[in-house]
């Protein structure tokens, strides 16, 4: 027996819930464009990793706090889990695949393995889009402001001395790649 919400009368239909149906979406990552079919609500980390099988960025806590699923949208970080699919049309979008170029790693994933910059690994690619563009975007002098511009990426294990080294090796490394000072 069914009873109807509204008025609790046994015997009715319950309501349907009519909400926007899916829809095909393309999204262009790592420079290719990937087609999927997706609800409006799909954030971008679920597009990622459920309908366009790129696993390798991470699903932490699914509500921005710590940092796992850091992706960049038109060349900046944004967490994935807080971003709608939709959103991404028309925009580039870089995962942790995207970041090596073929068979060679970005001086920032050769960085994190030389100072053994993990522990478990789950928070690495989050921590490495992030470290990349920290160093990019000119924060990357001190321990201490690497510590704060990284600090929305959670690592569980406490590898953050690790890390922080890495992204001193890695801003190096960048910097002698494209002539800038030592």
């Amino acid at each position: 027996m069914t009873v109807e919400p509204s008025t609790g009368r046994a015997g009715a239909k319950p309501a349907e819930f009519i909400g926007p149906g899916r829809i095909m979406a393309t999204l262009r990552v790592n420079g290719h464009d990937h087609y999927a079919v997706l609800e409006p609500r799909t954030s971008l980390l679920d597009a990622l990793r459920e309908h366009l099988h790129l696993t390798g960025t991470k699903k932490g806590c699914d509500q921005g706090g710590c940092g796992a699923c850091t992706v960049w949208v038109d060349n900046r970080r944004v967490l994935a889990c807080l971003t709608l699919a939709l959103a991404c049309e028309g925009r580039d979008i870089t995962t942790i695949e995207g970041v090596a170029d073929g068979d060679t790693l970005h001086p920032v994933q050769q960085a994190f393995l030389d100072a053994d910059g993990f522990q478990c690994g789950y928070c690495t690619p989050g921590q490495i889009m992030s470290a990349v563009k920290c160093i990019e975007e000119g924060h990357a002098e001190t321990e201490t402001e690497i510590a704060e511009w990284m600090s929305g990426n959670i690592c569980r294990c406490a590898a953050y001395q690790n890390i922080r080294e890495a992204v001193l090796q890695a801003r190096d490394a960048m910097r002698a790649a494209d002539g800038s000072r030592p």
